[in-house]
């Protein structure tokens, strides 16, 4: 088996690769599938076939309330189509990240005028974005695509609450109550008091008596020592 250390170097090693030979690079080719409304495949001119995410944009999860519209959407527009993609960058799953074009058409703004995405802006930092976040804006005002709920959820908050769904709890758990039906108990056969092992009276001289539970010192007539 291969070490962790070594599987994460090849990942690093790999990404690198991808990073350095598709960076700044387009590709022209057939789309082949959309995964959903920021992703979709392409089979290049060189017969090779890449995943591309959108460059700038993130469109609602396909669980999300509109993800399914989103995709549907992205599909009309390059299902089966030969385009062109400005590649930008790489990200940590090897995809390539870029602005899809079908003729003179960017893609990427068309999703964000109609209303089925927003902007991406951690990571869209091009110039074109400014234009694309007042698009965002007009497709909000005018209520178009997503923004016919008047809160949507973003989706990088909608993962965000979905893998700390998924994570295992590490809070120390809140220890248990002592139990107040198990002994042994001492009971004072004078006083008619039962006592529990951390008092101080539980080998007194007349504690002779001894009851598994406090119910059943209770049902005896015994009374719980009030010094505990």
């Amino acid at each position: 088996m291969i070490p962790n250390i070594i599987k994460s170097l090849l990942c690093t090693l790999m990404y690198l690769v991808l990073s350095s030979n598709l960076h700044a690079q387009t590709i022209q080719g057939k789309i082949t599938s959309v995964t959903d409304g920021d992703t979709a495949k392409i089979r290049a001119t060189d017969g090779k076939e890449y995943k591309i995410r959108f460059y700038g944009i993130d469109t609602p999860e396909k669980a999300q309330y509109f993800g399914q519209k989103a995709k549907k959407f992205t599909a009309s527009l390059i299902a089966g189509q030969q385009v062109s993609v400005k590649i930008y960058d790489t990200d940590r799953y090897g995809r390539a990240v870029g602005v899809i074009k079908v003729g003179s058409k960017n893609v990427n703004r068309e999703i964000i005028r109609n209303g089925y995405a927003w902007v991406y802006n951690q990571y869209c930092k091009k110039p074109f974005c400014d234009e694309w976040n007042l698009l965002e804006k007009q497709a909000k005002r005018s209520r178009r695509g997503l923004w016919a709920d008047s809160s949507p959820t973003p989706p990088w908050d909608w993962r965000k609450n979905k893998r700390n769904a998924s994570k295992p709890s590490y809070n120390k758990p809140t220890p248990p109550k002592a139990s107040q039906g198990t002994g042994p108990y001492h009971g004072n056969t004078k006083s008619k008091v039962y006592h529990s092992s951390d008092c101080r009276w539980y080998n007194c001289k007349n504690c002779t008596i001894i009851f598994r539970s406090t119910s059943a010192a209770e049902h005896a007539g015994y009374k719980r020592c009030k010094q505990e």
